[in-house]
């Protein structure tokens, strides 16, 4: 069986799911290029907890984790079926390497999960794992998680995973948009490109102190942290491929990264 990459994705706003722009045919045709999955574990940014939890519904609603936004958005499915059997894997595989993780029998998909997974896979006919991350652990925790999961890729198993590479909702009040970016953006996505190029996972693991602009472009780390998880992933072929797929109201970066 083919061994396939892991992905970083940026889902952006909501939003995306009806005005996707470039993200669209950028995700379209990273699943044109990529072997089909069995099944998809994903780390989404929206889902926190203290410690690892991983999604066992067979059948994972579509939450709709966001207010104030027109009502054809809340009218989306993304009817994808579950895997309770993988989700039983995950598990012992967090286990194996330490990571004391649970299970949740009801947990849905958040829309950092179908956002990115309806441009990816319209149909809804893989099945999908939803896993969390934990937002008052560092980097080289989600680094663990995605390392435990590595070998699932020899399996037929996509590792994705869900935040943005940038992501400062409060800076949505200071005007910027297509004509003028906040001025970290470019910097900020530039170093993490460069640092995954080069291989160095200690300078990521320290981007609060090494990144330029680490603090605006993540106030808090939860949407940053899905990318540790897609690199650990990658296990022993971390070569990272960036997909520019533009940057939403000035301020969010659409990255994509394909790891191995």
């Amino acid at each position: 069986m083919t061994t396939l990459p892991s992905l970083y994705t940026s889902h952006g706003s909501p939003m995306t799911a009806l005005q996707p722009g470039s993200v669209r045919e950028r995700l379209a045709e990273l699943a044109a290029d990529l072997p089909r999955p069995q099944a998809i574990v994903m780390a989404t940014a929206h889902w926190l907890s203290p410690a690892p939890q991983v999604g066992g519904a067979a059948q994972p609603d579509t939450v709709h984790d966001f207010f104030g936004f027109p009502a054809e958005l809340y009218q989306i499915r993304y009817p994808a079926p579950g895997a309770p059997a993988l989700a039983e894997r995950v598990l012992g595989l967090l286990g194996q390497a330490g990571l004391d993780a649970t299970l949740d029998p009801q947990h849905g998909l958040d829309h950092g999960a179908w956002v990115p997974l309806r441009l990816l896979y319209p149909d809804a006919d893989i099945p999908v794992v939803p896993i969390s991350i934990q937002p008052e652990r560092d980097p080289a925790h989600h680094l663990a998680v995605g390392r435990a999961l590595a070998s699932l890729r020899g399996e037929g198993v996509l590792v994705i995973g869900s935040g943005s590479i940038t992501h400062n909702l409060g800076d949505l009040r200071m005007g910027y948009g297509a004509e003028r970016e906040a001025p970290y953006v470019r910097p900020f996505i530039t170093w993490v490109e460069e640092r995954l190029a080069a291989g160095d996972v200690d300078a990521l693991l320290d981007y609060r102190r090494q990144a330029p602009f680490a603090q605006r472009a993540h106030p808090t780390d939860e949407h940053l942290l899905p990318l540790f998880v897609a690199l650990g992933a990658a296990g022993t072929d971390p070569r990272a491929r960036r997909i520019d797929a533009g940057i939403d109201h000035g301020i969010l970066a659409m990255d994509i990264y394909r790891f191995g």
